[in-house]
């Protein structure tokens, strides 16, 4: 297990630039998404923003091949793993992405972190734990 020694503190600017990123390269990808499903927790705020941007509409559940996954970090990749099991077609998109912790390339990433901090977003708690929920 990597021993986290630091945190990086996002703003709601920073995460403004990082979704104008991303839908950057989703409307120039030779992609067309339908729909676009956001993971809860980490993964809601930036697909709503995305939807909102994109015009692409955002569903509850993933009925269609043309929905894009969002979450907020691929940093194990055992999420998006997971959900590309149980939709093996479909392409995921995150703001963070840490290619050398992860197990997972997503299509899509604003950032690729080469860095062991642990990322807080404006919608977590400033104390939040510096670890995963599944390992807990």
């Amino acid at each position: 297990m990597v021993d986290i020694k630091s945190k990086i503190y996002l703003s709601w600017d920073n995460i403004e630039m990082l979704v104008d990123d991303l839908c950057t390269q989703i409307s120039t990808s030779y992609i067309k998404f339908d729909s676009i499903y956001g993971l809860q927790r980490g993964g809601l705020i930036p697909a709503v923003m995305i939807s909102h941007r994109l015009g692409i509409p955002m569903v509850k559940t993933i009925k269609s091949s043309n929905t894009l996954i969002v979450d907020d970090i691929c940093d194990s990749g055992e999420t998006f793993i997971k959900w590309s099991k149980k939709y093996p077609t479909a392409e995921h998109a995150c703001l963070h992405y840490k290619p050398h912790t992860s197990n997972f390339v997503p299509t899509f990433s604003a950032n690729r972190l080469q860095s062991d901090s642990w990322i807080v977003y404006p919608w977590e708690l400033d104390d939040s734990d510096t670890i995963q929920d599944y390992l807990k």
